[in-house]
């Protein structure tokens, strides 16, 4: 089968992660692959070789038609038995394409609870009869879209993102000196979905009310990171918080840790929350979207945008004794490996494929 995946871009984020994961595992198989992206640079790239990377180069209203003309010819030379696209811009773009350039299967995946206002959302409503199927990667997210009539519960399906579970694996490699410490995480691009204030805030509250010594480390990069720092200092949290800006090695990382917290205003899935679970780390997420459903009876979930109840929980945590945390964590791998594999979720695209 030719499988080409269009992607709004291959930035460092979840999404762009999972497009590149499931191409590597495509070729696996024995599939044709093909990435396009619409714009911005290259960061997430699929360890394959031979899967080929296209620009088109949409980076604004104006360039709709150059772009549009790659795309035609990428299909006309690579005749894709699929396009599936991923995140709102390329989801649009190749259904509208659709008009004009025949394919025979496109598949659209949104990865957020919130793709934008009232106008993407009539978008999307306008032009569903132009994909043949459309995904959603969790049930609180695709509820959310059928609320705003974006979809209807009929033309959208939820379909969950997987994760190389073999990746992801609990260490312990931990040095005598920080035996002590309790190593807090979180991992994500600094832009507004993410909330760093709001786990700063909480972090400040929670070193107030505990005498157990914590460490925070914050694994990201992106826009916002300026005025974090500024807030880290105004807080006087510059000797506990540590910004590791971009890293390569995020399942050292998470495995190294004892609490991996996430206080996101929104998500579709995250898939960190699941790469935070299968290497043992307890997990104190936000009620963004998608986290209720990956978490179910493990970790702690807060309300969003709430500081104190974000450090209530992480007190609750770390006052845990060391057995029932790792009674959780257990627990959260073994959920982790049956509901969120990279194998598994690839065996529901290619149903959906072949269908």
């Amino acid at each position: 089968m030719k499988i080409l995946y269009v992607t709004t871009g291959l930035g460092r984020g979840g999404a762009e992660k999972v497009v590149c994961d499931l191409a590597d595992k495509m070729i696996d198989l024995g599939h044709e692959v093909k990435i396009a992206y619409l714009t911005g640079e290259i960061f997430a790239r699929p360890t394959k070789p031979e899967i080929e990377i296209l620009a088109l180069n949409l980076n604004s209203t104006l360039d709709f038609a150059a772009a549009s003309k790659k795309y035609r010819k990428l299909i006309k030379a690579f005749r894709p038995d699929v396009v599936h696209a991923h995140m709102v811009h390329a989801n649009l773009f190749i259904r509208l394409n659709r008009m004009v350039c025949r394919v025979p299967k496109i598949v659209c995946t949104a990865h957020s609870s919130n793709e934008g206002g009232a106008i993407r959302m009539l978008a999307y409503k306008m032009t569903n009869f132009l994909s043949d199927t459309n995904t959603h990667v969790s049930q609180e997210a695709k509820d959310i879209f059928v609320a705003k009539r974006a979809f209807t519960e009929n033309n959208l399906i939820t379909l969950y993102n997987g994760i190389d579970i073999q990746r992801y694996k609990k260490s312990t490699d931990r040095t005598k000196a920080d035996e002590d410490v309790l190593n807090i995480i979180a991992v994500g691009r600094f832009y507004d979905p993410k909330d760093y204030p709001n786990l700063i805030h909480a972090y400040a509250l929670l070193i107030k009310n505990t005498y157990q010594k914590t460490k925070l480390t914050i694994v990201g990069e992106g826009e916002l990171r300026p005025q974090i720092e500024q807030l880290i200092q105004e807080l006087n949290l510059n000797d506990s918080i540590e910004l590791l800006g971009h890293r390569t090695d995020i399942p050292q990382l998470l495995s190294q840790s004892d609490v991996f917290v996430l206080s996101s205003k929104f998500e579709g899935l995250p898939t960190v929350v699941i790469e935070a679970m299968a290497c043992e780390c307890y997990v104190v997420a936000t009620d963004c979207g998608g986290t209720a459903e990956i978490l179910g009876d493990t970790g702690k979930l807060v309300s969003i945008q709430d500081s104190q109840a974000l450090a209530n929980a992480l007190k609750e945590v770390i006052s845990l004794n060391i057995e029932d945390r790792v009674d959780n964590n257990k627990k959260a791998r073994v959920r982790a490996e049956q509901l969120f594999s990279l194998e598994s979720s690839v065996e529901k695209w290619l149903e959906i494929y072949e269908k």
